[in-house]
């Protein structure tokens, strides 16, 4: 019997699950919860979260969101690696990022798309001064939001959205709040 490799992926997880739950009570429904939400890559994203003063709830629910922590991810778009950066925006960032002549270049390398993905993050958290606005920018772009932001009917005060104009970014937002919310419980 030939069992696809996806396949057999999903049902390795049925069964470290069943196991997980097995384990009992509350610590099994946490296990579960630490497979399906891990801190994978926690050296970079805790050095670089440090290095840029993000939170690291927030970068580990970005990652989780966008990728699955998956290294190798690209999007449809053309987004790439674990925290789904486009090629063009991972350009700009190294051109902002002083003092970081070593990167390989990579994109697609954990700890170089970690630290331009948190980079990135801080950088939005610098312009917008406010978490949902930040990942709203993660998603949709920093001269939508600014545009949004200049717009009465969207923001009132210029300074918050009283509705996200975008149906799949306000969807974002809410995949990545859930997220963070998550990694606070459980870790």
């Amino acid at each position: 019997m030939v069992v696809s490799l996806r396949k057999g992926k999903r049902i390795l997880a049925v069964i470290t699950v069943i196991a997980l739950l097995s384990a009992g009570g509350y610590f099994g429904l946490n296990a579960v919860k630490r497979y399906f939400y891990p801190k994978d890559y926690s050296d970079y994203v805790e050095q670089y979260c440090a290095e840029y003063s993000i939170d690291s709830n927030l970068a580990y629910a970005v990652i989780h969101t966008e990728s699955g922590f998956d290294s190798n991810a690209e999007s449809y778009l053309g987004a790439c690696g674990l925290m789904q950066i486009m090629p063009d925006t991972f350009e700009w960032l190294k051109t902002k990022d002083k003092g970081q002549s070593d990167c390989n270049g990579d994109i697609f390398d954990p700890e170089t798309n970690i630290r331009y993905g948190v980079y990135f993050l801080s950088m939005l958290m610098e312009e917008f001064g406010d978490e949902r606005l930040t990942i709203a920018a993660y998603h949709a772009g920093m001269w939508r939001v600014s545009q949004w932001l200049k717009d009465s009917g969207i923001s009132p005060d210029g300074k918050t959205l009283k509705s996200i104009p975008y149906s799949d970014t306000e969807h974002y937002i809410k995949k990545v709040e859930r997220a963070k919310k998550v990694y606070e419980a459980l870790y």
